[in-house]
């Protein structure tokens, strides 16, 4: 369920900075939501890495999620002091080739419709994490609106539809919540 909490604040959080990307959201507001989604994904991704039962498996998907956190604080500690972004920008290169062999060996361990889902998920967040790169480390201005509906687009699809059907018990392939 962890997985379903923070994929439907993803979704949030990736909408919205969408929408600040194209000027519908205010500098000086965005912040707000990449500070609360960064903290509840390193919250998640500490329970994954250092909580009971912790494994190889689950250390590796708090290192995954915490590449969301920090992208998240990123965002936000550049809006409260100004910064160009060049060096988030670099750190999103460095992401975005995570993203690649992530997206090879997802679609490899499966064919169900999550492990489907989460391949394209994996694919599409690379290249969303590639474009920032190509904005802000080098200075390709001109795709920022292109970008910003795409991470809009992203977070509907990739976030906030399959978190919530992962939160009702309604992913298809997913394991289904435990019964409380």
């Amino acid at each position: 369920m962890l997985l379903g909490l923070a994929l439907f604040w993803v979704g949030a959080v990736l909408f919205l900075n969408g929408l600040w990307l194209v000027g519908r959201v205010g500098d000086k507001e965005i912040y707000v939501i990449d500070v609360f989604v960064g903290i509840l994904t390193f919250l998640v991704a500490m329970y994954l890495a250092f909580g009971p039962g912790a494994d190889l498996g689950t250390i590796k998907g708090a290192a995954l999620t915490l590449l969301f956190s920090f992208t998240y604080f990123w965002v936000a500690w550049n809006r409260v002091n100004g910064a160009d972004g060049r060096g988030l920008g670099w750190f999103c290169l460095f992401v975005a080739l995570t993203c690649v062999p992530v997206t090879i060996e997802t679609f490899a361990g499966g064919g169900s419709t999550w492990d489907v889902w989460f391949g394209i998920s994996w694919a599409s967040w690379g290249v969303l994490w590639f474009l920032f790169f190509l904005i802000l480390a080098l200075g390709k201005g001109e795709l920022t609106k292109r970008t910003g509906y795409l991470c809009s687009l992203q977070g509907i699809y990739t976030g906030w539809i399959p978190g919530y059907l992962l939160l009702s018990g309604t992913m298809p392939g997913a394991a289904p919540p435990p019964v409380a």
